[in-house]
């Protein structure tokens, strides 16, 4: 007879489909890696009956059962603004619903081996007593994200919501953290902030993941009457810090590129960028915003420099490992590529600084060697330490830790 396979429940507060944010890309691929292995995955989100249609196979990749909460009906803004005077912080509370806590609660109630949290902010839906052995697969240090926005807030107003958010977050991460068997974390940096900050003693490092076969190098385009010098930049465009982000290389670095390269193109791509974003755009020429798009590919193959000016912001970017395997050579902030476990210089170009970025842009838009060089070198080493496989065989070796160590523990009490 086939032995019984631990089963494993995992929760996250978001539906993941369709991958539209780091986030949710980091997730699948994880539990797309795990599936078929050691356990048996239920699969417990949000979503309403036409997202479970629509779907329907890409949730049948992820998991061996899956269930839903519906949705909670949209709060309005004014609603939402009063979260920012309650006890827990704003992106806390919006993942606190009654569905969610019950959907949650009866499966912790099942006989089962492993419940796996998907970011912290969903340990609010986690029951005061659980029997399983517990993981939180956290994606940030969310409380450093809330002090880095309030120490770059302009007026005193922000920087005292800011600096609210980072205390009651700082909080909330640390006391939900304690409560688990095991927390794993997507960068060496993080797991070592918790273990220090927040002495969580069991804590781990996940290398991210990139499925390695669907984001596939290409050599990068000459620049030529067809392929005029491109930019681009993927992310939700809905999230604060990209919005931070790309405000600062439209106002400070794309007017230095244009006097050199007046020619060139900045492409932003992800969903709901907002409107002072694309009127600002408008004015500084030449930049295109696509909203949401099925596939980020055609764009990032047909540029000659990815960008991550990021400001504000907390883990690792899955965008930058994507960029690296399609072969799309990269210019970054320092916290751009902070925990990425590359090397600049050779797999990237870091540059802080308006002129800095600007400079190694338009290295990389006027030097096709240069463009070669760091695009082969990483992809080799995303085909060498990143794939999203390996990844996945690292998380479920945790998990497999920790279920171990949550049996010994009842044995022995």
């Amino acid at each position: 007879m086939t032995p019984r396979k631990p089963r494993l429940v995992f929760v996250s507060p978001v539906f993941l489909f369709p991958n539209d944010a780091g986030g949710k890309i980091r997730t699948t691929n994880i539990l797309r890696g795990l599936k078929g292995g050691a356990f048996d995955i239920t699969l417990v989100s949000v979503a309403d009956e036409a997202q479970q249609r629509r779907w329907a196979a890409e949730i049948a990749g992820v998991c061996d059962r899956f269930v839903a909460w519906q949705p909670a009906p949209e709060r309005p803004k004014w609603l939402r603004a009063l979260d920012l005077l309650r006890e827990l912080p704003v992106n806390v509370v919006a993942d606190r619903t009654e569905a969610g806590a019950n959907a949650v609660r009866q499966l912790a109630q099942a006989p089962g081996d492993l419940i796996v949290f998907d970011f912290v902010h969903s340990a609010v839906l986690m029951p005061e007593q659980l029997r399983q052995a517990s993981v939180c697969f956290t994606h940030n240090v969310e409380a450093e994200i809330f002090a880095r926005h309030a120490s770059k807030a302009k007026d005193g107003a922000r920087r005292w919501m800011w600096s609210s958010q980072y205390r009651k977050m700082a909080r909330f991460e640390r006391d939900a953290l304690e409560r688990f068997t095991t927390v794993i974390a997507v960068s060496e940096r993080d797991a070592q902030f918790f273990r220090n900050s927040y002495a969580i003693a069991d804590c781990h490092a996940i290398p991210t993941g990139v499925d390695l076969d669907f984001f596939s190098w290409q050599v990068p385009p000459p620049v030529d009457g067809v392929h005029p010098p491109t930019v681009v930049f993927t992310g939700s465009m809905d999230w604060t810090a990209n919005i931070d982000g790309v405000q600062y290389f439209l106002n400070e670095v794309w007017p230095l590129i244009l006097r050199r390269q007046p020619n060139a193109r900045f492409v932003v791509v992800g969903r709901n960028p907002p409107n002072m974003l694309k009127a600002l755009g408008q004015s500084a020429r030449n930049v295109e915003f696509t909203g949401f798009v099925d596939d980020v590919r055609p764009y990032v193959h047909a540029a000659h420099a990815f960008v991550i000016p990021l400001l504000v912001g907390g883990g690792t970017r899955i965008k930058a490992f994507e960029a690296m395997a399609m072969g799309c050579p990269i210019v970054s902030t320092s916290l751009g590529t902070e925990g990425l476990g590359a090397e600049p210089e050779r797999h990237f170009l870091e540059r802080d600084g308006a002129q800095p970025m600007a400079d190694a842009v338009l290295a990389l838009l006027e030097d096709a060697a240069l463009r070669q060089r760091i695009s082969s070198e990483a992809r080799a080493v995303v085909d060498q330490r990143f794939g999203h496989k390996v990844a996945a065989e690292v998380f479920e070796k945790i998990c497999l830790g920790a279920l171990e160590r949550h049996r010994t523990h009842a044995v022995t009490r």
